[in-house]
Parts: C-alpha cells; sequence; structure tokens
C-alpha cells in the first residue's frame, strides 16, 4: 500500500477528487491552425491533380504551384500538429484570481 492509502490521504473519504491540471488538447490554437493549412494544402493539391491545365502550367512559367503550394502547407500543418502534441499547453487545476498578477519571470 501507498503511504496516502495509509495515512488517508487527500480526499481519501470524503468522495471528492482534487482538481488535477490537464493539456489543452483540441482547443489548442496550433490544432486549429494545422487543421486549416491541412484543409487549405488538400484542397490546392486536388486542385492540382483534378484540374491544372497546360494553359495554367505555361501562364505559372511551367511550374505546378498548386502542387508546390498544397504540399507546403500540409508540411506546416503536420508541424503544427507535431507541436501540439509534442509540447502540449497544461490548463492549471484552478485558475488565477482575478485580481492577482501573473509572476513575472
Amino acid at each position: 500500500m501507498s503511504s496516502s492509502e495509509t495515512t488517508g490521504g487527500a480526499g481519501s473519504g470524503t468522495g471528492e477528487r482534487e482538481p488535477q491540471a490537464h493539456r489543452a488538447g483540441a482547443f489548442d490554437i496550433r490544432v486549429f491552425i494545422g487543421a486549416l493549412l491541412g484543409l487549405y494544402g488538400a484542397i490546392l493539391l486536388a486542385t492540382s491533380v483534378l484540374g491544372t491545365t497546360e494553359a495554367e502550367l505555361e501562364k505559372a512559367g511551367g511550374v505546378d504551384v498548386n502542387l508546390w503550394t498544397g504540399l507546403a502547407l500540409l508540411l506546416a500543418a503536420a508541424a503544427f500538429v507535431a507541436w501540439a502534441r509534442l509540447r502540449p499547453v497544461v490548463v492549471p487545476a484552478e485558475p488565477d484570481e482575478a485580481g492577482e498578477e501573473p509572476s513575472p519571470r
């Protein structure tokens, strides 16, 4: 048994759980940005594959702009989602008091 079980640790017998810090998860702004960049990238990639004409390629100097921009956006989207997964935002268990100023770092 752990020491909190034997000594009647925090919250024993009351049925209440202490608030714990948790991750922002899907509500992290980096996930939203990554999803939007991925959506735009997929649209450009599909446009490139399904609808690029020779006239458009000639107009762009022989470069399939939709293809390369779509790939770049998908890469950026993957970077944002990976960043959110590897370095998640931790939401504190209890919010700061309304009048309290944040401590300088």
